[in-house]
């Protein structure tokens, strides 16, 4: 076992509720809705008019306007999110060994706004107009190959695709990637930018998406009885995940410290969740494994908590089995009930939320829970913010395709 400690040093995060991590903290805390209508297309047409946009982004504002050119709308998601963690990192790039700098990034779907763009100018233009920059604009790995190209980070640089487990797979990347001595400094996260036609009609014709579209800031509602679908948003969260003694040398302040971290599959079925939840328990015990950490020392969960009805017990279940009478004692809520499902970017942010619920000593609030179903009846913090002395917390994660992730953090010791 490696004893390589890894830590948290930096944050940011693009989202429904801002682009600063304090905004989006205080936002949320506050209980406010990120999700409305829909303005970046037309959305009258679709059964579904709603979801959790980044209204207040504008690449070419926050940016280099060239390299915004060049970078699906995800990507430059990632760009922002990755300079604000590296700023607040207080990490100077030009004083460090950029061969032990990398950039690990999840993305459940990459660059649909490109291919969508380029598709219908390959129909309407003819072949010879579609744009040269498609393929890298839409690849997964847009977003972690440019930054590494942005901060010229030479070490570990993959892309993670393990749909809404994306960010959360890629994270505990990183964190081996530092344990293993592979790498000190590691740039991690995850982006999205599925909210574009296409994204929206096909997730509708599953039947996956709340169609909640007379009260949209009110349709996310994770384990209420009245729950009917998750709520398609868009964003970026990325950390700066650092080997300890790194961070120490140079006086880094230390967010969080990176406890453990632990997958599994349920082997089940391409979309909905073994019901049981004993995948999503499985990687919960992995992490807890890892992490060293007594399940009875765990404070607050994250839950991954999407607002479908499947979904919200298969996690509940999974919680009481692998905490059993502690279940009870768990602060646990979804900060996807203020922001919608940010599928491949959603772990990123959600850790983000996680280490301010740590640094803050308040776990944030479920909203719209107004009557919790009767099979999800644990505590999960309805509607309003709860001072709590968080010292050990944990972020789930879980993708279509069976995919499971959870990642245990704590205060620095």
């Amino acid at each position: 076992m490696s004893n390589r400690r890894v830590v948290i040093t930096g944050m940011g995060v693009v989202c429904p509720l801002g682009n600063e991590v304090d905004t989006f903290w205080d936002r949320l805390l506050a209980g406010a809705s990120g999700i409305a209508r829909i303005t970046r297309f037309d959305p009258t047409p679709f059964e579904v008019t709603f979801g959790g946009e980044c209204r207040d982004f504008d690449a070419h504002t926050l940016i280099d306007r060239r390299d915004a050119k060049r970078l699906d709308r995800f990507a430059q998601f990632a760009q922002v999110a990755g300079l604000a963690a590296i700023k607040d990192s207080g990490l100077d790039l030009d004083r460090t060994d950029r061969s032990r700098v990398g950039v690990i990034l999840g993305s459940g779907i990459g660059g649909l706004t490109e291919l969508e763009e380029q598709h219908h100018r390959l129909l309407t233009k003819g072949p010879d107009r579609v744009s040269a920059f498609t393929i890298p604009k839409l690849m997964v790995n847009a977003a972690s190959g440019s930054l590494s190209i942005l901060f010229g980070a030479r070490g570990p640089n993959t892309a993670v695709a393990t749909a809404c487990a994306s960010a959360t797979n890629a994270m505990g990347d990183a964190l081996r990637a530092i344990r293993t001595n592979d790498a000190d400094v590691i740039i991690t996260g995850g982006s999205e930018a599925a909210l574009t036609p296409l994204g929206v009609a096909a997730f509708a014709a599953m039947k996956a998406l709340s169609t909640r579209n007379n009260e949209p800031s009110r349709a996310s509602r994770p384990f209420d009885k009245d729950r009917d679908g998750f709520v398609m948003g868009e964003g970026a969260g990325l950390l700066v995940f650092e080997e300890l003694e790194h961070a120490r040398k140079r006086g880094a302040r230390i967010h969080a410290e990176v406890l453990g971290f632990g997958m599994s599959a349920d082997a089940c079925h391409i979309t909905q969740p073994d019901e049981q939840g004993s995948g999503a328990a499985a990687a919960m015990t992995h992490a807890l494994r890892d992490a060293g950490v007594a399940p009875d020392n765990v404070d607050y969960i994250n839950a991954h908590g999407t607002s479908t009805p499947l979904g919200d017990i298969a996690e509940t279940i999974a919680i009481k089995r692998v905490f059993g009478a502690h279940a009870k004692k768990l602060a646990v809520s979804s900060t996807k009930s203020a922001i919608g499902h940010l599928l491949g970017a959603s772990g990123g942010v959600e850790l983000v939320a996680t280490v301010m619920a740590l640094i803050n000593r308040a776990a944030p609030p479920t909203i719209n829970l107004d009557e919790p179903d009767p099979q999800c009846d644990l505590d999960y913090v309805p509607n309003k913010p709860r001072d709590l002395p968080i010292r050990v917390a944990m972020s789930n994660s879980f993708g279509f395709g069976g995919h499971n992730a959870c990642i245990v953090v704590g205060t620095h010791q």
